[in-house]
C-alpha cells in the first residue's frame, strides 16, 4: 500500500491539498506527525518517536528510531498503549478514539495513509526512498506566502535548521540563512526561508522520482485539472464522486461560516481546530487543520492583496535577489 506525503512550508496549501486528495475516499488523513507542538504532534499513538526540531531532518544516518515509527504510521497501526502512557486529557482521549478508529478501519478497508506535514519538507527524499511515499511538494508565490505569515504574526527561527548537522551536511545551501539569525526583519527572514525551501524542493524533485512539485496558485485557479493530475500521480481514483467533492469544496461561498469561524484562506497552518463544514464530506473533528471549503479563486486574489504594494515589491525584489 503506497502512502502519500503532502509537504511544503507551512501556509503553502498542504492541508487544502491533503483534504482534496482525501476526497477520494481511499486515504486516511494523518495531520502533521512531525509537528513538535502538542497538538497536533507529540502523539505517540500516531508516531512513536521524539521530534526534536521543527523541520526535523531524517536521513539514512539517523533513521534508527524513525524508520520503525513511521513504518507503523504508514501501515495505519495506531499505538494505543503508547498514547495512553503520554496523553490522558479528555481532548487527547477523544483524539485517540478518533485516530485509533480511523487507522483500524482504514487498514481493514485497504486504505492508504496520507501524511499532511509541512515539517517533513527537508526530509521528503527519505520519505520517498525509504517509505515508498508518493510525495507532493507544494510551492506558493512569495508575496502570498509572506503575506500569510505576516497576517499571523509568524517569524522564522533558523537555529531549528542550522543546529541539525546532518541537514547542513546534505543541504549546504541552508548556510545562507545564518546571517539572518537574530534579525528582526520578519519579511526578509520569511523570504529567505521561501527561497531555501524552493531550492530544496527543486533538488529533491530532480533526484527522487517519487517526488513531484505542485504550485498552489495553479491548483487554486483550476482545481479540477490540478487535482486530477495529483490523483493520477498518487495512484488515486478520480471518480465522479471525488470530482464533485473537490468542485463543491473549492467553490463554496466566500467567508464560509463554520462553527462560529469565518475564513478566507484555504491554506491551513495545522494549529487551529476546525469545526464542521460543507462540501460533501467531513472537514471537522480532531485533526486540528484550519482548512474550510471556500472559493479557491477568490482566495487567491485575496491572498495577493494582504501586503501593501510597497511591501509586495520588496518581497519580489528580495525573492529575485536571493534566487539569483
Amino acid at each position: 500500500m503506497t502512502p502519500v506525503l503532502v509537504t511544503g512550508l507551512p501556509r503553502t496549501g498542504t492541508s487544502w491539498t491533503g483534504r482534496m486528495l482525501a476526497a477520494s475516499g481511499e486515504l486516511v488523513y494523518v495531520n502533521e506527525p512531525l509537528n513538535p507542538e502538542h497538538p497536533p504532534g507529540r502523539s505517540p499513538g500516531v508516531l512513536d518517536a521524539v521530534v526534536g526540531h521543527r523541520f526535523q531532518y531524517i536521513c539514512p544516518d539517523n533513521e534508527r528510531a524513525w524508520l520503525p515509527a513511521f513504518t507503523r504510521t504508514v501501515a495505519l497501526r495506531y499505538g494505543f498503549l503508547a498514547e495512553l502512557r503520554r496523553n490522558r486529557s479528555p481532548y487527547d482521549l477523544a483524539r485517540m478514539v478518533r485516530y485509533g478508529t480511523a487507522f483500524t478501519l482504514g487498514r481493514l478497508g485497504g486504505r492508504r495513509a496520507l501524511l499532511d506535514d509541512p515539517f517533513a519538507l527537508f526530509s521528503a527524499g527519505w520519505f520517498a526512498d525509504r517509505l515508498g511515499c508518493r510525495v507532493i511538494v507544494l510551492l506558493r508565490d512569495p508575496v502570498a506566502f509572506v503575506g500569510s505569515w505576516q497576517r499571523l504574526g509568524w517569524t522564522v527561527y533558523f537555529h531549528e535548521l542550522l543546529e541539525q548537522p546532518l541537514l547542513m551536511r546534505d543541504q549546504p545551501h541552508l548556510e545562507a540563512l545564518r546571517p539572518l539569525i537574530g534579525s528582526q526583519d520578519r519579511v526578509a527572514k520569511a523570504v529567505a526561508l521561501w527561497r531555501a525551501a524552493g531550492t530544496t524542493a527543486a533538488d529533491l524533485a530532480d533526484r527522487h522520482p517519487g517526488i513531484t512539485l505542485a504550485r498552489y496558485e495553479d491548483l487554486a485557479r483550476d482545481p479540477q485539472a490540478g487535482f486530477r493530475r495529483l490523483y493520477e500521480w498518487a495512484g488515486l481514483t478520480w471518480s465522479a464522486r471525488a470530482e464533485e467533492r473537490v468542485r463543491r469544496a473549492c467553490t463554496a461561498a466566500p467567508g464560509t461560516v463554520t462553527s462560529g469561524t469565518v475564513t478566507s484562506d484555504p491554506v491551513a497552518s495545522g494549529t487551529t481546530a476546525s469545526g464542521g463544514g460543507t462540501g460533501g464530506f467531513t472537514w471537522s473533528g480532531l485533526s486540528r487543520t484550519a482548512y474550510r471549503p471556500m472559493d479557491s479563486r477568490r482566495a487567491l486574489a485575496e491572498a495577493a492583496a494582504r501586503l501593501s504594494p510597497q511591501e509586495a515589491l520588496r518581497v519580489r525584489e528580495l525573492a529575485s535577489t536571493e534566487h539569483h
